[in-house]
């Protein structure tokens, strides 16, 4: 008898999860458990059921996939968790790995990349669609490039070196809420803990350590 993976799928269009289900289950050893359409729904699902995967979308009511993924990380839940989704931007596809991703495919490749994605995840690996491996390589080389200028700062989330790009290019909190829209609590919240990340202390440190390394962010 094969062994099962099972999986949660979370999406708020039923018509793709059905679709996805139906393209999971053609692989015999894989079992779609349950499904969700928010995120408060899927993460509930996940600590009840305790599924070896879950594939999340980014954007879902009451609670993103990203929140969702760093809730299942706080709480050291045992998943291999995948986003599924339409994001091809690089800053949305850090802040998913971040998170604690290990497999990150696009929606237009899921019929050709989910079932060995989620094998991939299941056996502990990471999985990235072809056309976003640049991003990885960036990634990596970005973090080790960091991590020999400035300890700590590899620890940044995508997020966190966004803002940063921009207290670089002398904006406001105002300014980065607007162009990012959050709130502006939301940004300086994100710059309190950039500030105790990399050791900053004083009003003016953290825009004078973004100008000093402009370049490498």
């Amino acid at each position: 008898m094969k062994i099962e993976i099972s999986i949660l799928i979370a999406d708020d269009h039923p018509i793709f999860r059905r679709g996805l289900r139906q393209v999971i289950e053609t692989d015999t050893a894989l079992k779609v458990v349950s499904e969700a359409e928010d995120g408060e729904t899927a993460l509930a699902l996940i600590e009840q059921l305790k599924p070896d995967v879950a594939l999340l979308d980014v954007d879902m009511p009451k609670l993103d996939g990203i929140d969702v993924a760093r809730t299942l990380r706080k709480k050291s839940a045992n998943v291999g968790v995948i986003f599924l989704t339409m994001h091809k931007d690089e800053d949305v596809f850090n802040d998913a790995m971040d998170a604690g991703a290990r497999g990150y495919v696009l929606k237009d490749n899921a019929v050709t990349d989910v079932i060995n994605c989620i094998r991939a995840v299941a056996a502990g690996q990471h999985f990235v669609s072809p056309q976003l491996t640049s991003y990885l390589l960036n990634r990596n080389n970005r973090a080790a490039s960091l991590a020999k200028q400035k300890p700590g700062l590899e620890l940044l989330t995508g997020t966190e070196r966004r803002i940063l790009r921009l207290i670089a290019e002398n904006k406001t909190s105002r300014q980065i809420a607007d162009e990012m829209f959050v709130s502006v609590r939301t940004v300086e919240n994100h710059r309190a803990n950039m500030s105790i990340k990399l050791d900053l202390r004083g009003a003016h440190a953290l825009l004078k350590f973004a100008l000093e390394h402009k370049s490498s962010l």
